[in-house]
């Protein structure tokens, strides 16, 4: 099958495997003497490396942001918003995007070999919080010979590490961009993330994150724990117009002959089913702790003016009208602190009935207001040559 690709498409990529081979202390004390990390780049890095984008990820995603692996044809997580003529235009950035550790496609984390005792990390692989995500990308970021980031963006606990690069490492980049996030967890958001966690280990194959070792994993657990976080990332509109009662198979009128099963259900096993094949259960784990653990101030006595004093960097704030996950009351918390703490900040809330996925989708205002911003900062960069 010859793969059809669209004219403003990144085209066909591959990923590149780099072993940051520096110490990285992380956040609990422990001490990676190296590790590795899995990236893909799109577009050119100009001569004096100012253009450069850096693509953070959220819970489940990968280096795999934009473009087609070869013999795929499914494109890239972000692949609507990367690209020639895109919001992150590829003729105008260089766009770094990695895989973090503790993830596992590819990256150093639970599946990857711990070399004291030649077996996978499993369960026992360190705690992680943001900050050590940033401080693995920096040494990325030093990889590249690039000192400072045109921008930083995410979304969701992507985000979170945007706004967390403003904070740890203020004149590394020039924009923050955080698109449908927030400073904390609010209590229920960490509600679910403990029953899917709760979902994973009940499953018998999990044996105390130890699986590997056994060969075999809690697929069950990790599809039940995915179905539960799917449907927070989905508004209630949505699944309406989408599945409404609609049925799958079955018939009410024929009783218990012909078991009766909605749109719903088969499109949630369907999902999780999937995902469970793709993701590994400990670094579902390790991640949504990750998320819970995050507080943006948590070290300046819970005020975020003073901790977004330390920012230098230019923001822009992006929120969906039907996040109710990350809903726009979020977005606004952090515009405001960055208003008081007297920065220069952007804020749109976008309409949009996709809820927490929508930041992921295809949506002409989004597409415009990132696009229009980032264009203004290509604009600047290029007055600069």
């Amino acid at each position: 099958m010859t793969l059809d690709i669209p004219k403003n498409s990144v085209g066909i990529v591959s990923a590149e495997k780099v072993l940051i081979d520096k110490p990285l202390t992380l956040a609990c004390g422990v001490v990676l003497p190296s590790h590795e990390l899995m990236v893909e780049t799109y577009g050119t890095l100009n001569a004096d490396k100012s253009n450069a984008l850096l693509i953070c990820h959220a819970l489940s995603g990968s280096h795999h942001a934009a473009g087609f692996h070869e013999g795929d044809d499914k494109p890239g997580w972000w692949d609507s918003y990367i690209g020639p003529g895109k919001p992150m235009d590829t003729n105008r950035f260089f766009v770094v995007s990695l895989n973090n550790i503790g993830s596992c496609f590819g990256s150093t984390g639970p599946t990857s070999i711990n070399p004291q005792t030649g077996e996978p990390w499993g369960a026992q692989f360190p705690a992680l919080r943001a900050r050590d995500w940033v401080e693995s990308q920096r040494l990325l970021m030093e990889h590249f010979g690039i000192q400072r980031w045109a921008a930083v963006v995410g979304g969701s606990l992507g985000g979170m590490q945007a706004m967390r690069w403003a904070l740890e490492h203020p004149d590394k980049l020039a924009n923050s961009i955080v698109i449908a996030s927030s400073m904390k967890l609010s209590a229920q958001n960490i509600a679910f993330n403990e029953i899917a966690r709760r979902a994973i280990k009940s499953d018998p194959e999990f044996r105390d994150g130890n699986y590997l070792q056994h060969n075999t994993a809690p697929r069950r657990g990790l599809a039940l724990a995915r179905m539960i976080g799917h449907v927070t990332y989905l508004s209630d509109e949505l699944m309406g117009q989408k599945f409404g009662r609609e049925l799958r198979s079955g018939d009410f009128a024929q009783g218990e002959a012909e078991p009766v099963e909605f749109q719903i259900e088969s499109y949630l096993n369907y999902q999780g089913d999937k995902f469970s094949g793709d993701f590994d259960a400990n670094s579902y784990i390790l991640i949504t702790k990750m998320l819970d653990y995050f507080d943006l101030s948590r070290e300046y006595q819970n005020d975020p003016v003073q901790a977004f004093g330390h920012a230098n960097c230019d923001f822009l704030v992006v929120s969906f009208s039907s996040d109710w996950r990350f809903a726009p009351q979020r977005s606004r918390e952090i515009t405001d602190a960055l208003i008081a703490a007297g920065k220069n900040v952007s804020y749109a809330e976008v309409e949009s009935d996709q809820g927490h996925d929508a930041f992921l989708l295809p949506n002409p205002r989004y597409e415009a207001v990132l696009g229009n911003y980032l264009s203004r900062v290509a604009d600047q960069l290029e007055g600069a040559v």
